[in-house]
């Protein structure tokens, strides 16, 4: 909704994804940290296997995070680049594990948190991904709380029960202190 009002998305997750698929900068390193296994026949991260294994292992967590972020920034830094180049009003960076990073806030001249309940969010993700409810509370126990993220927003939209529509008059009030 915010490119449509004229923003630049800068999404960490789907570089993230493009890292790790087959042929990616990051598939090597991480075959020879986690071993063979770790990469599908098709020579992508196979993220089932990692997902188990990081959420299992804090230490490979780290191992697996000092492998993928710095990618992550690089290509950011260089998508961010190139929208202020072309003269973009906003360049919106969507990034899922800005408060565990700890290195994004001070990058950024506002955070906007879209918040919903913990059940909201867990029934989403069975939804979009197919998981169970016990994968994905073992995933958000890893994340950041609900009150962390919101205590990092400067703009928060609680997108639990609005329609569409009512989202789209949040985003494009929010867009006018974004410069769209």
């Amino acid at each position: 909704m915010f490119v449509d009002c004229g923003a630049v998305l800068i999404d960490a997750d789907a570089i993230s994804r493009a890292v790790t698929a087959a042929g990616g900068a990051a598939v090597s390193p991480v075959a020879r940290q986690f071993g063979p296994q770790a990469v599908t026949p098709e020579g992508a991260m196979d993220r089932d296997f990692i997902r188990q294994l990081v959420f299992d292992n804090p230490a490979a967590r780290l191992q697996l995070e000092a492998i993928i972020h710095p990618m992550v920034g690089l290509e950011s830094l260089r998508q961010a680049e190139q929208a202020m180049r072309r003269g973009s009003a906003c360049v919106l960076f969507d990034i899922p594990l800005l408060v565990e990073s700890g290195r994004w806030r001070q990058q950024l001249d506002k955070v906007l948190v879209v918040d919903c309940s913990e059940a909201t969010q867990v029934a989403r993700v069975i939804a979009r991904n197919g998981w169970t409810p016990e994968a994905v509370q073992k995933v958000m126990a890893g994340q950041a709380t609900r009150a962390a993220r919101r205590a990092a927003a400067d703009i928060c939209i609680y997108n639990d029960g609005l329609s569409l529509e009512e989202l789209e008059l949040a985003v494009g009030q929010i867009s006018r202190s974004f410069g769209l």
